[in-house]
């Protein structure tokens, strides 16, 4: 599979006021209706970690949520990495 449909792996990092204000949840509550796997987590350093596989398309759009400013607390920033899926992923949690 090639472009929007080819499966992926989005690994994001969220820097700002992300911990302890319903970020996580809310984040699993977008990859959920975008019917992606993976997880979100709290990082010592008071970033979010966020794993997720699906289509490419899915996952810029949970991408494209996270900068939105919608999002409970404030993200000041957000770094991406894309790879290939690993795979083993049944649904998304919160970590």
């Amino acid at each position: 599979m090639t472009g929007k449909d080819e499966q992926v792996r989005l690994n994001a990092w969220v820097r700002g006021t992300v911990q302890g204000v319903g970020f996580r949840w809310w984040t699993r509550s977008r990859a959920l209706e975008l019917g992606l796997v993976g997880s979100a987590s709290n990082l010592a350093d008071g970033r979010v970690e966020v794993v997720a596989e699906g289509s490419r398309n899915n996952c810029e759009r949970l991408l494209a949520a996270l900068r939105s400013g919608e999002s409970p607390g404030s993200v000041d920033h957000v770094a991406e990495r894309w790879s290939e899926p690993r795979g083993g992923l049944t649904t998304f949690v919160e970590r």
